[in-house]
C-alpha cells in the first residue's frame, strides 16, 4: 500500500494536481509516520502557497530540529511570510564551512555511500548498493541530501542578510552555499546578478569551486563531462570585461557541442556582452529573437529595454511598456519599461515616478535604481543623483558602473579630486570600459594633464574599435581626443581627428566650430571661414560660430593675415578671456555620451533576475517620487 500511495502522490504532483497530492500524502503519512513522507506533504503545501500550514505541519514531532530538509523548508516559509528574524532563528547565523569541498584538496577522496540511507523510504528501496562520490573528510559523515539542504540554508541566510541590507554577510553566505554544493545555482545567481563580487573576484571564485563533486549515475566519465558542462554554463554568467576570450570559448562550446546556441540564457549572455561592448543593434537583435519565442522572458527584458532606449526606439518602447503594464503589473520590470519610455521622451518627473515604483517593488532591482538616479542627473539635480548612485554602489558592490556615474556627477560639479577618486575605484574594478576611460580622460583634461588625457582617450577608442562598438558610441570620445590634441598644441593631429568625426556623419555646429579654431591656430583663416559657414548652415543662430566667423573675416581681410602678424597676433587670439571661456564651454559640452544600464549581472542586468514583487497599487503612484529612500553620499 505504501508503494501504491507514493506512486499516486508522484503522479498527482507531476500533473500539478496538488489537492490530490495532499489528499494522498496525508493518508500515506498516517500509515507510515515517516519523516520523509511528512516532508513531502509539507512540500506540497509549500508549493500551493500555504506557508503557515507548512510550518504547522513541520512543527509536529519536532521535524525542524531533526532533519536539515525540514529546517530548510520551515525557514523558507518564514522568508515567504516576511518574517526574516524568525527565519534566521531557525537557520542560525553560522555557516557549516566544514562541509566546503575545495578543488585539488589533498583531503579529497572517494568514499562508498549506501544509497538506501540517502533515499529513505520515499523511494521504497529494499536492496542496498554502493555508489562512489568525491568528497572531503569533513563531509564523510554527512548524508548527500543533508549536504544539499545545508547549502540551501546557507543561501537562505544570504537572502535574509540581503533583506537586512547586510550585503557582506549575504555574499559570504552565497559563496559558502556554492562551495558546499556547486549545483546550488540560486546562490551562484545571487552573486552574479547582484554584482556582489568584482570581476577578478568572480573568476577566482569560479576556480575555487569543486565541480568534481558532481556525480551522475555512478558513471565517472559522465560525471566528468557533467562537471565540465556545469563549469562552462557558470562561465557564461561571469563578468564580460575581464576575460572575453574565455567567455567566447564557453559560448562556442555550448553552441557547437550541446546545441544551446538559441537557449535564452546563452543568448542573454551574448546580448550582455554585446551591450557591454556598446553594440546596441546586435544586442537588440539577440534579445528580440528570444522575445519572439518567449514574449515575457523577464530575464532578458531589462537589457532589451535598455537597448531600445540607446537606439531611440520610442514607439517600440511605448508599445512594450503598455503591454507589460497591462499583462504583468506585479513585475518590477514592467514599470521599469514605463519609466524608460518616459525618460526617452524627456518627461523626467513621470520617469522618476515609475522607476521609483519599480525599485519599491524590488529594492534590489538594479536597472530601476540606475534609471531613478539618471532622472536626477538629467535635470541637473546632482546631489540627489549622487545619493541614488551611492545607494546603487552599495547594493552592487562588484559593478564599476555606479562608481563611474558618481565620478561623472562630481565632474559636472567640478569636484575634480572627488571625481578622480570615484573613477579610480571604478577603474580598479574594470580597466577596459571605453566609457570609463573616456571620463578619466576628461578629468585629466580639466586638470591640465593633457598627455594623460590623450592616452586615456586613445585607449577608449582602441577598445571601442576592437569591440566593434557602434560608431555613435565612440564619436564623443574622438571629439574629446581632438580637443585634447588641440590644447596640447598638436594641431595637425587635432585637425585630422575632427575631420574623422565629420566623416562619420556628425553634424554638430560645435564640432565645426572647434575645427575652425584649429584652422585659425594653424593660420588657415580662409579654411576656417568655410568651416564656420558649414557650422552656420547646420545652426544659423549659433553664437559661437557667428562670433568666430567675424574674427576669422577680420583676420582674413587684414593686409598680412596671421602669417605676417607674428607671435603677438597669435598670442592675442589665444589669450582673449572671452574666447577662452567659450572654448571651455565647448569642451565641457563634448564630454562622453553616457549609456543606459541593466546589466545587473546589478544592477544591472546587471539588474537582478529574481523578482519578489510586493504588489504596490497603481493608484498610489503620486507618492512614489517622494517616498524613495536613498543613502547619502559618504564620499
Amino acid at each position: 500500500m505504501d508503494k501504491y500511495l507514493r506512486e499516486w502522490r508522484l503522479e498527482a504532483l507531476n500533473r500539478c494536481q496538488y489537492d490530490t497530492a495532499i489528499f494522498v500524502a496525508d493518508k500515506l503519512l498516517a500509515l507510515t509516520d515517516d519523516d520523509q513522507d511528512a516532508f513531502w506533504l509539507a512540500q506540497v503545501h509549500f508549493t500551493t502557497g500555504n506557508y503557515n500550514r507548512t510550518q504547522s505541519l513541520l512543527a509536529r514531532g519536532n521535524l525542524v530540529e531533526r532533519t536539515p530538509q525540514c529546517r530548510y523548508l520551515a525557514a523558507h516559509c518564514s522568508i515567504k511570510l516576511g518574517k526574516i528574524e524568525d527565519a534566521l532563528q531557525i537557520l542560525g547565523d553560522k555557516n557549516p564551512t566544514h562541509l566546503i569541498s575545495a578543488p585539488g584538496s589533498a583531503r579529497t577522496k572517494l568514499r562508498h555511500v549506501d544509497v538506501n540511507t540517502r533515499a529513505g523510504t520515499r523511494h521504497n528501496k529494499t536492496g542496498a548498493r554502493n555508489e562512489r562520490l568525491p568528497t572531503s573528510e569533513e563531509r564523510d559523515r554527512e548524508d548527500v541530501n543533508n549536504i544539499k539542504s545545508e547549502a540551501g540554508m546557507c543561501y537562505l541566510r544570504g537572502v535574509c542578510f540581503a533583506k537586512q541590507n547586510s550585503f557582506d554577510r549575504a555574499k559570504e553566505c552565497y559563496k559558502t552555499a556554492v562551495q558546499i554544493d556547486v549545483q546550488c545555482f540560486e546562490a551562484f545567481d545571487a552573486l552574479m546578478a547582484n554584482a556582489l563580487m568584482a570581476p577578478d573576484e568572480e573568476w577566482k571564485f569560479l576556480e575555487s569551486l569543486n565541480f568534481d563533486t558532481i556525480n551522475v549515475a555512478n558513471n565517472p566519465s559522465l560525471s566528468q563531462e557533467a562537471a565540465s558542462f556545469t563549469k562552462t554554463l557558470y562561465t557564461t554568467r561571469l563578468s564580460k570585461y575581464t576575460r572575453p576570450e574565455e567567455f567566447a570559448n564557453a559560448t562556442e562550446t555550448l553552441t557547437t557541442h550541446y546545441n544551446l546556441g538559441e537557449n535564452p540564457d546563452i543568448v542573454l549572455s551574448k546580448a550582455d556582452l554585446m551591450f557591454t561592448l556598446c553594440r546596441f543593434r546586435d544586442t537588440l537583435a539577440l534579445t528580440s529573437a528570444v522575445l519572439d519565442n518567449d514574449k515575457y522572458n523577464f530575464n532578458i527584458m531589462p537589457i532589451h529595454i535598455a537597448s531600445l532606449h540607446e537606439l531611440g526606439e520610442k514607439n517600440t518602447l511605448f508599445l512594450l511598456a503598455h503591454d507589460l503594464a497591462d499583462t504583468n503589473p506585479s513585475e518590477p520590470c514592467a514599470w521599469f519599461a514605463v519609466g524608460t519610455y518616459y525618460l526617452a521622451i524627456g518627461r523626467i518627473a513621470e520617469a522618476r515616478r515609475y522607476f521609483s515604483k519599480s525599485s519599491m517593488m524590488d529594492p534590489h532591482f538594479g536597472p530601476a535604481w540606475i534609471g531613478f538616479a539618471h532622472t536626477f542627473a538629467a535635470e541637473g539635480e546632482h546631489d540627489q543623483a549622487i545619493s541614488a548612485y551611492s545607494t546603487a554602489a552599495r547594493l552592487f558592490q562588484g559593478s564599476h558602473l555606479p562608481q563611474l556615474f558618481l565620478g561623472m556627477q562630481n565632474l559636472q560639479l567640478n569636484n575634480l579630486s572627488l571625481s578622480r577618486e570615484y573613477l579610480k575605484t571604478s577603474y580598479d574594478l574594470c580597466e577596459n570600459d571605453p566609457c570609463l576611460l573616456n571620463e578619466m580622460g576628461v578629468v585629466f583634461f580639466h586638470e591640465g594633464q593633457l598627455m594623460d588625457a590623450i592616452q586615456f582617450f586613445r585607449r577608449a577608442l582602441a577598445f571601442s574599435e576592437q569591440n566593434e562598438a557602434d560608431h555613435d558610441a565612440w564619436i564623443p570620445t574622438r571629439i574629446n581626443l581632438a580637443h585634447a590634441l588641440r590644447k596640447s598644441g598638436q594641431s595637425s593631429e587635432a585637425l585630422k581627428t575632427f575631420d574623422e568625426v565629420l566623416r562619420q556623419g556628425m553634424k554638430d555646429p560645435s564640432v565645426f566650430t572647434a575645427k575652425a579654431l584649429v584652422l585659425l591656430e594653424m593660420n588657415r583663416s580662409w579654411d576656417a571661414i568655410i568651416t564656420l559657414h558649414e557650422a552656420l548652415a547646420v545652426s544659423p543662430q549659433d553664437p559661437m560660430a557667428t562670433d568666430l566667423l567675424n574674427r576669422a573675416l577680420e583676420i582674413n581681410e587684414s593686409e598680412s593675415g596671421l602669417l605676417e602678424s607674428g607671435p603677438s597676433a597669435g598670442s592675442t587670439f589665444a589669450e582673449d578671456p572671452d574666447e577662452n571661456e567659450e572654448i571651455e564651454e565647448l569642451e565641457r559640452r563634448m564630454t562622453g555620451k553616457l549609456r543606459e544600464i541593466e546589466q545587473n549581472r546589478v544592477a544591472g542586468r546587471r539588474g537582478r533576475r529574481r523578482r519578489h514583487a510586493q504588489g504596490v497599487a497603481a493608484e498610489d503612484l503620486s507618492a512614489f517620487g517622494e517616498s524613495m529612500m536613498v543613502d547619502s553620499d559618504d564620499g
